[in-house]
């Protein structure tokens, strides 16, 4: 754990405040006339993945993790838990289901993620899924002649569960790519 001060926030690191791991994902220096300066800081919750907003002085001592992402590769589920392979020692991790959290949406067997870990504790904190993924659909509507002149969407729900929303011109068997921050559709591949 390394110690810093308020002028070493940036966007992106981990921070271990009030006894829990947050990911910073915004922060505001603010002075304010003739009161003391303070940093207001959002923060996402690497445990339970809820965003909250708190002030600290200017100054203050934050406790930074160094955090590492370990490329490896995604086997199957098992019960409650994600069975992941180590690419090099090929040793296979369970992982429960509450620390992949929503990347379950779009993993697919056999692909490659990045498991994130707290490199002081060497305890596994989150998934990362790369910011794209190809999945094919598997299910959707036929789209109705005379709709296509408007930006219409429907749902389609993808080879691993997901259902998003995409144009009327997709059908069964294509395979689309998809960005996993948003869970949005990009393109058609």
């Amino acid at each position: 754990m390394a110690a810093g001060t308020t002028s070493d926030l940036r966007n992106g690191i981990v921070i271990r405040y009030n006894n829990d791991l947050y990911q910073v994902v915004e922060f505001q220096h603010v002075a304010p006339g003739n009161w003391r300066a303070f940093v207001r800081m959002k923060l996402k919750s690497l445990t339970t993945g809820k965003v909250i907003e708190d002030r600290v002085r200017a100054g203050a001592e934050i406790d930074i993790v160094r955090i590492e992402r370990r490329p490896m590769q995604y086997l199957y589920r098992e019960g409650d838990s994600f069975i992941f392979m180590d690419n090099d020692t090929f040793d296979q991790i369970p992982v429960s289901a509450d620390l992949v959290g929503d990347a379950v949406r779009f993993m697919k067997e056999n692909e490659t993620v990045d498991l994130v870990y707290d490199a002081e504790k060497d305890t596994i904190i989150g998934v990362e899924l790369p910011i794209f993924v190809n999945l094919k659909v598997v299910e959707t509507t036929v789209a109705v002649r005379g709709d296509t002149a408007t930006n219409v969407t429907k749902p389609a729900t993808l080879e691993t569960g997901a259902v998003i929303e995409v144009p009327a011109f997709i059908n069964e068997g294509d395979v689309l790519k998809i960005d996993t921050r948003t869970g949005e559709y990009i393109t058609r591949v």
